[in-house]
Protein backbone atom coordinates (compact mmCIF):
# COMPACT_ATOMS: atom_id res chain seq x y z
CA UNK A 1 0.00 0.00 0.00
CA UNK A 2 1.75 3.13 -1.31
CA UNK A 3 2.39 5.72 1.63
CA UNK A 4 0.64 8.91 2.33
CA UNK A 5 3.02 11.13 1.54
CA UNK A 6 4.48 9.38 -1.56
CA UNK A 7 0.65 9.69 -2.58
CA UNK A 8 0.76 13.68 -1.25
CA UNK A 9 3.71 14.08 -3.86
CA UNK A 10 1.98 11.88 -6.92
CA UNK A 11 -1.03 13.97 -6.76
CA UNK A 12 0.30 17.42 -6.42
CA UNK A 13 2.33 16.35 -9.38
CA UNK A 14 -0.60 15.44 -11.37
CA UNK A 15 -2.60 18.00 -10.48
CA UNK A 16 -0.12 20.15 -11.90
CA UNK A 17 -0.05 18.18 -15.00
CA UNK A 18 2.88 17.84 -14.93
CA UNK A 19 5.55 14.63 -15.88
CA UNK A 20 8.08 13.86 -13.23
CA UNK A 21 10.68 16.03 -15.12
CA UNK A 22 8.69 19.04 -15.69
CA UNK A 23 7.91 18.58 -11.93
CA UNK A 24 12.32 19.03 -11.03
CA UNK A 25 12.11 21.71 -13.41
CA UNK A 26 9.60 23.79 -11.84
CA UNK A 27 10.95 22.96 -8.48
CA UNK A 28 14.75 23.96 -9.65
CA UNK A 29 12.75 27.19 -11.25
CA UNK A 30 11.82 28.48 -7.67
CA UNK A 31 14.61 27.71 -5.90
CA UNK A 32 16.94 28.94 -8.67
CA UNK A 33 19.44 25.96 -9.14
CA UNK A 34 18.83 22.85 -10.89
CA UNK A 35 19.89 20.16 -8.14
CA UNK A 36 16.47 18.11 -8.47
CA UNK A 37 16.55 15.60 -11.45
CA UNK A 38 13.43 13.07 -12.46
CA UNK A 39 14.92 10.65 -10.75
CA UNK A 40 14.68 12.40 -7.12
CA UNK A 41 10.81 13.21 -8.18
CA UNK A 42 10.71 9.43 -8.84
CA UNK A 43 11.78 8.65 -4.95
CA UNK A 44 9.95 11.17 -3.41
CA UNK A 45 6.39 9.05 -5.32
CA UNK A 46 7.47 5.62 -4.52
CA UNK A 47 8.78 6.66 -0.33
CA UNK A 48 12.64 5.76 -1.44
CA UNK A 49 13.23 9.38 -0.10
CA UNK A 50 11.60 12.46 1.81
CA UNK A 51 12.23 15.64 0.93
CA UNK A 52 14.26 18.17 3.08
CA UNK A 53 12.42 20.84 4.43
CA UNK A 54 14.26 22.97 2.22
CA UNK A 55 13.09 21.33 -0.73
CA UNK A 56 9.21 20.79 0.42
CA UNK A 57 9.02 24.81 0.72
CA UNK A 58 10.09 25.39 -3.08
CA UNK A 59 7.82 22.36 -4.12
CA UNK A 60 4.94 24.26 -1.67
CA UNK A 61 5.82 27.25 -4.15
CA UNK A 62 5.49 24.88 -7.44
CA UNK A 63 2.40 23.21 -6.75
CA UNK A 64 0.77 26.36 -4.65
CA UNK A 65 -0.09 24.84 -1.62
CA UNK A 66 0.53 25.76 2.19
CA UNK A 67 4.32 24.82 2.96
CA UNK A 68 2.93 24.18 6.43
CA UNK A 69 0.56 21.42 5.11
CA UNK A 70 3.47 19.90 3.01
CA UNK A 71 5.69 20.03 6.36
CA UNK A 72 3.00 18.07 8.49
CA UNK A 73 3.09 15.75 6.32
CA UNK A 74 6.96 14.75 5.89
CA UNK A 75 7.25 15.02 9.59
CA UNK A 76 3.92 12.10 9.77
CA UNK A 77 6.25 10.25 6.80
CA UNK A 78 9.44 10.29 9.12
CA UNK A 79 7.56 8.99 12.45
CA UNK A 80 6.08 6.35 10.08
CA UNK A 81 9.42 5.54 8.65
CA UNK A 82 11.40 5.20 11.79
CA UNK A 83 8.73 2.71 13.58
CA UNK A 84 8.72 0.88 10.30
CA UNK A 85 12.36 0.26 10.68
CA UNK A 86 13.77 0.47 14.52
CA UNK A 87 12.67 -2.73 15.34
CA UNK A 88 12.67 -4.50 11.42
CA UNK A 89 14.85 -7.58 11.27
CA UNK A 90 18.26 -6.74 9.46
CA UNK A 91 18.00 -7.44 5.93
CA UNK A 92 21.02 -9.60 4.63
CA UNK A 93 21.13 -7.82 1.31
CA UNK A 94 21.58 -4.36 2.98
CA UNK A 95 24.69 -5.33 4.64
CA UNK A 96 26.86 -4.22 1.90
CA UNK A 97 25.62 -0.81 3.09
CA UNK A 98 27.91 -0.69 6.05
CA UNK A 99 30.17 0.90 4.17
CA UNK A 100 27.81 4.08 2.97
CA UNK A 101 29.43 6.52 4.60
CA UNK A 102 32.98 4.73 4.86
CA UNK A 103 34.55 2.19 7.51
CA UNK A 104 37.11 4.45 9.17
CA UNK A 105 36.04 4.50 12.75
CA UNK A 106 35.09 7.80 13.70
CA UNK A 107 34.73 9.49 16.84
CA UNK A 108 31.23 10.13 18.40
CA UNK A 109 31.29 14.22 18.49
CA UNK A 110 29.08 14.53 22.07
CA UNK A 111 29.65 13.18 25.76
CA UNK A 112 26.15 13.87 27.00
CA UNK A 113 23.40 11.29 26.74
CA UNK A 114 22.55 9.60 24.84
CA UNK A 115 25.91 10.44 23.11
CA UNK A 116 27.42 8.99 26.53
CA UNK A 117 25.41 5.96 26.09
CA UNK A 118 26.91 5.24 22.02
CA UNK A 119 29.88 6.05 22.90
CA UNK A 120 30.35 3.51 26.05
CA UNK A 121 28.82 1.05 22.90
CA UNK A 122 32.01 1.91 20.40
CA UNK A 123 34.22 1.64 22.90
CA UNK A 124 33.30 -1.81 23.85
CA UNK A 125 32.61 -3.24 20.77
CA UNK A 126 29.17 -3.94 21.40
CA UNK A 127 25.97 -3.51 19.09
CA UNK A 128 24.03 -0.02 19.56
CA UNK A 129 20.95 -1.02 21.84
CA UNK A 130 17.14 0.00 20.72
CA UNK A 131 17.36 3.33 22.52
CA UNK A 132 20.32 4.72 21.45
CA UNK A 133 19.60 4.01 17.96
CA UNK A 134 16.16 5.41 18.18
CA UNK A 135 18.24 8.56 19.29
CA UNK A 136 20.20 8.48 16.96
CA UNK A 137 17.47 8.43 14.33
CA UNK A 138 15.06 10.52 15.80
CA UNK A 139 17.70 13.21 16.34
CA UNK A 140 18.86 13.05 12.40
CA UNK A 141 14.80 13.95 12.60
CA UNK A 142 15.06 17.13 14.60
CA UNK A 143 17.60 18.59 12.30
CA UNK A 144 15.49 18.90 9.53
CA UNK A 145 13.50 20.88 11.53
CA UNK A 146 16.14 23.23 12.75
CA UNK A 147 17.03 24.15 9.31
CA UNK A 148 14.24 26.29 9.28
CA UNK A 149 15.45 28.32 12.17
CA UNK A 150 19.35 27.96 12.42
CA UNK A 151 21.79 29.43 9.66
CA UNK A 152 23.62 27.04 7.25
CA UNK A 153 26.63 28.27 9.07
CA UNK A 154 25.71 27.58 11.83
CA UNK A 155 23.48 24.12 11.08
CA UNK A 156 26.94 22.70 9.28
CA UNK A 157 28.75 21.56 12.10
CA UNK A 158 25.88 20.03 14.17
CA UNK A 159 24.57 18.35 11.18
CA UNK A 160 28.22 17.30 10.11
CA UNK A 161 28.89 15.93 13.95
CA UNK A 162 25.90 14.08 13.59
CA UNK A 163 26.48 12.45 10.75
CA UNK A 164 29.87 11.44 12.18
CA UNK A 165 28.27 9.69 15.03
CA UNK A 166 25.83 7.50 12.72
CA UNK A 167 28.89 6.83 10.84
CA UNK A 168 30.63 5.48 13.49
CA UNK A 169 27.65 3.82 15.09
CA UNK A 170 26.55 2.41 11.45
CA UNK A 171 29.35 -1.26 12.10
CA UNK A 172 27.90 -1.92 15.96
CA UNK A 173 23.98 -1.37 14.29
CA UNK A 174 23.14 -4.70 14.40
CA UNK A 175 19.53 -4.92 13.43
CA UNK A 176 18.96 -1.28 13.19
CA UNK A 177 21.12 -0.94 10.59
CA UNK A 178 18.53 -0.19 8.05
CA UNK A 179 17.06 2.24 9.97
CA UNK A 180 20.25 4.02 10.92
CA UNK A 181 20.93 4.01 6.64
CA UNK A 182 18.09 5.63 6.13
CA UNK A 183 19.17 8.57 8.96
CA UNK A 184 22.07 8.65 7.64
CA UNK A 185 20.79 9.25 4.33
CA UNK A 186 18.45 12.04 5.35
CA UNK A 187 21.27 13.76 7.12
CA UNK A 188 23.70 13.37 4.20
CA UNK A 189 20.81 15.05 2.34
CA UNK A 190 20.72 17.67 4.49
CA UNK A 191 24.68 18.09 4.47
CA UNK A 192 25.17 18.76 1.14
CA UNK A 193 22.23 21.50 1.07
CA UNK A 194 24.14 23.24 3.77
CA UNK A 195 27.25 22.91 2.19
CA UNK A 196 25.84 24.19 -1.06
CA UNK A 197 24.45 27.49 0.85
CA UNK A 198 27.77 28.08 1.97
CA UNK A 199 29.32 27.75 -1.39
CA UNK A 200 31.01 24.41 -0.87
CA UNK A 201 29.77 23.04 -3.92
CA UNK A 202 32.11 20.10 -4.48
CA UNK A 203 31.55 19.13 -0.78
CA UNK A 204 27.75 19.49 -1.78
CA UNK A 205 28.10 16.86 -4.76
CA UNK A 206 30.12 14.23 -2.48
CA UNK A 207 27.05 14.58 0.20
CA UNK A 208 24.40 14.09 -2.41
CA UNK A 209 26.49 11.32 -3.96
CA UNK A 210 26.40 9.50 -0.89
CA UNK A 211 22.41 10.50 -0.93
CA UNK A 212 21.94 8.69 -3.80
CA UNK A 213 23.76 5.67 -2.94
Amino acid sequence: MPDPFAELMLRLRKDAGRTQEQQADAVNAVSGRATLTRREISRYEKFENIPTNHTLAHIAVACGVPFEELLRAAKAARARRRMENVHEEEDQDDVKRRTLLGSTAIGVSAAAEPWGRLAFALSKGSLIDTPAAVALINRAADLHVQELNVSARRLQGTVESHLDAITAALPHAGEHERALTIAAGETAALAGWVAWELGEYDKAGAYYDVTTE
